[in-house]
Order: structure tokens, then sequence, then C-alpha cells
């Protein structure tokens, strides 16, 4: 159970990482997807909403799966 657990936690965490590092910075074209790519990729305000979703939903996700952790041990 702990291993499945740990892989679960690690998963989130890599989300979790990949998600923030995504989204766009306060200033423009400082996000990991900047520049003449925000053209390209049709980058908008739908992306941003949608990493902004991703990020929620995995740092919940990391939450509550560490608290197991720490519960089961």
């Amino acid at each position: 159970m702990q291993i499945a657990l740990t892989i679960l936690l690690v998963l989130c965490s890599l989300a979790l990482i990949v998600s923030v590092l995504m989204q766009s910075g306060s200033s423009a074209g400082l996000g990991a997807v900047g520049g003449g790519a925000d053209q390209f990729f049709g980058k908008g305000k739908k992306l941003d909403d949608l990493f902004s979703k991703i990020t929620t939903a995995s740092a919940i996700g990391f939450m509550l799966v560490s608290l197991l952790l720490t519960v089961t041990q």
C-alpha cells in the first residue's frame, strides 16, 4: 500500500511541477511557452485556465496522498 501511495505521490508532484512551469508568468513572455510560441500553439486564456485547473487538481491530490501516506505509516 505504501509503495502505491509513494508512486502516486511522485506522479502528483511531477504533474504539479510541470503545470506550474507551463503557466504564464505575471509578465507576458516569461512563461515556459513564451514569445512566438504563444501564437504558434494558440496559447491564450483557455490554455492558462487549463493549466490552472491542472495545478489545483494536482495540488489537492498531492495533499491528500501525503496525508494518506502519513496515516498509513
